[in-house]
C-alpha cells in the first residue's frame, strides 16, 4: 500500500435514493476509470443500474467525493445468484485498503438483503488472487469482456473472507 486507509463513509442506496449530483459523480467516475482509463468503449449506463432491487455501495472520502464504489444486483439479472460489479477505486484513492474494505461492505450489504446467497462475479483474471481472498472461486474459463480477459468467480454463502 502507498499509504494509510482514508476514512470513509460506507453508503448503500437504490437508484431512487441517489441525488442527481450523486448520480452524476459515478457515473463520471465509472467512465473515467471503465471506458477512459481502461480504453473500454462500451455503454455504462446499461439498464440495470435503475433495477429496483441494485444497490449502490458508495465510500465517500472526508471531502464527500467518491473514493470508491459497486454495484450490487440481485439473482437473476447478470448471473442465476446475486452479483456485484463495476468495482472501483477512484484513482487519488489507490494502494490505501479500499477495495478490500468495498468488497467486505458489499457482502455485507448482500447478506443483510439476500441472507444465505452465493455471490457469483464477473472479474479481471489477474484479480483472481484478490477476490480468491474474499472466498470467491474461479467458476469459468477465460474469457474477453470488452477486449479484458475476464473470469466468472462464485462465492459460497458462508465462505471465510
Amino acid at each position: 500500500m502507498t499509504g494509510t486507509t482514508p476514512t470513509v463513509r460506507w453508503q448503500a442506496h437504490a437508484f431512487a435514493q441517489l441525488d442527481a449530483a450523486t448520480l452524476y459523480a459515478l457515473l463520471k467516475l465509472r467512465s473515467e476509470v471503465f471506458v477512459v482509463e481502461q480504453q473500454c468503449v462500451y455503454l455504462d449506463p446499461d439498464g440495470k443500474d435503475a433495477h429496483p432491487g441494485a444497490v449502490h455501495v458508495i465510500g465517500r472520502a472526508q471531502d464527500d467525493g467518491i473514493a470508491a464504489y459497486l454495484r450490487i444486483l440481485p439473482a437473476g439479472l447478470s448471473y442465476p445468484q446475486v452479483s456485484f460489479g463495476r468495482v472501483l477505486t477512484a484513482p487519488a484513492y489507490r494502494g490505501r485498503g479500499l477495495g478490500d474494505a468495498l468488497v467486505r461492505v458489499a457482502l455485507a450489504e448482500i447478506e443483510r438483503r439476500w441472507p444465505g446467497s452465493d455471490v457469483q462475479i464477473g472479474a479481471q483474471a489477474h484479480l483472481e488472487h484478490y477476490y480468491a481472498r474474499h472466498g470467491f472461486v474461479r467458476h469459468s474459463d477465460p474469457y474477453l469482456d470488452d477486449g479484458i480477459a475476464h473470469i466468472d468467480m462464485l462465492r459460497v454463502a458462508g465462505a471465510l473472507e
